[in-house]
């Protein structure tokens, strides 16, 4: 049976989702200098409970979102975290972020330029020699998910269940995930076209390694955890399981009928620097809000995140960054995220005054991804806007990238 909660508090059984605001713990957030404050409706609670409860409806074990506006959280919550125990899924729970991840890496690397230790326009080769089998991929290419680098994630989850048992306890290198990609043609020349592809940010991984002689773990915790006091984040990789109360993730069976997979512990070695964080709700609003305040780079770098490629109707990316532009005229920022189990969607508004994190422990569903999508609506334009929205365009699994089996 579908729970509810508010914070940590749950109660299985026949329930009301409570819609209660409750005050943030820290001290209501200021635009960035240079950037206006953004005059938001109300969040529509009721209409992302609603949200919520469709997508445990279409077959997620769980789902939940947290609003933090600077003043107010809204937590809600649906389902449950662990389909055996049947415990309540809470917005305290942990999970795997999934492509979330790139936002990160691309940060790290855009604090070294800011250093002078790696230029955006250079060959990714200059640092990497030999790496790559064309001198004109830089660095700002692989970012932007312009290089032409053909996706290997295509091919290991060319069967979503099968290629996921072929990995979840194998541990690769960055070298190794870059040959699978390798052995592909590239999809087009550097530069051409925005082309998603997972191996760009195993490149960017590579590259944090190379320039500060640390692993990416110690430089996300360095740089970007501990400054901004993200207890719930951890990269625990090649380790397989998630430290603390956390949300099983439940991947679904290729085959209809056949029970989904939990996918909760894996080593994401598949992924690492593209897709192996995690975090929680409110950890992930924070982060996403601090970003685009101006807290972890320089202006002129976060300039250079938001350079946006337009990519469909209502989605652009930049560096490591998507813009989502939605019914009512607000554009938000931050990352999508699927991995198996998982699937997450992290955005704040330009001056980082409301954020949303929406997760449904589920993957391999079209129809459970494409719902969670709706989320942004509700959060971001208030009850008159999502209450007449156009639907949601269709979604495309970003990290574990098999067709979703339709629900």
């Amino acid at each position: 049976m579908v729970s509810a909660m508010v914070c940590r508090s749950a109660v299985l059984g026949a329930v009301t989702l409570s819609l209660l605001a409750v005050p943030a713990q820290a001290a209501p957030l200021t635009a960035a200098k240079g950037r206006a404050a953004t005059a938001l409706p109300a969040p529509d609670t009721e209409g992302l409970a609603a949200v919520l409860r469709s997508v445990v409806a279409k077959g997620a074990p769980g789902a939940m979102a947290r609003i933090d506006d600077g003043t107010r959280v809204y937590p809600l919550a649906q389902g449950v975290a662990d389909r055996a125990t049947r415990r309540a899924l809470t917005t305290a729970d942990r999970f795997r972020v999934g492509s979330v991840t790139k936002t990160f890496s691309a940060v790290v690397l855009l604090q070294l330029v800011d250093e002078h230790r790696l230029a955006l326009d250079a060959p990714v080769n200059r640092y990497l020699p030999g790496l790559l089998p064309d001198d004109r991929i830089t660095v700002r290419h692989v970012l932007s998910h312009r290089s032409g680098l053909y996706d290997y994630t295509d091919d290991l989850f060319a069967s979503s269940v099968a290629g996921f048992e072929a990995v979840r306890n194998k541990v690769f290198t960055y070298r190794q995930l870059v040959d699978l990609s390798l052995k592909k043609p590239r999809t087009n020349a550097p530069g051409a076209a925005y082309s998603y592809s997972n191996t760009n940010f195993v490149v960017a991984g590579l590259l944090i390694e190379k320039l500060t002689g640390h692993s990416v773990r110690t430089e996300y915790e360095n740089r970007i955890f501990k400054p901004l006091k993200l207890d719930d984040t951890f990269y625990v990789h090649p380790d397989t399981t998630i430290p603390g109360q956390h949300a099983n993730g439940y991947l679904t069976a290729d085959r209809a009928g056949d029970q989904p997979v939990d996918a909760t512990d894996q080593t994401v070695s598949w992924a690492q620097s593209a897709g192996a964080i995690i975090s929680s709700a409110r950890d992930l609003d924070t982060f996403y809000s601090a970003l685009v305040r101006g807290k972890l780079t320089s202006a002129a770098r976060l300039a250079e995140m938001e350079r946006f490629t337009r990519v469909n109707a209502t989605t652009s990316y930049g560096l490591g960054l998507r813009r989502r532009d939605l019914s009512c005229g607000i554009s938000v920022y931050g990352h999508t995220g699927a991995v198996q189990g998982y699937y997450t969607y992290a955005f704040t508004t330009k001056d980082g005054t409301r954020s949303l994190t929406a997760l449904a422990n589920a993957s391999n569903n079209s129809d459970v991804l494409n719902t969670l999508a709706t989320s942004l609506e509700p959060a971001f334009c208030g009850k008159q806007q999502s209450a007449r929205s156009a639907p949601a365009p269709i979604e495309r699994e970003d990290v574990a990238p098999a067709a979703p089996r339709e629900q």
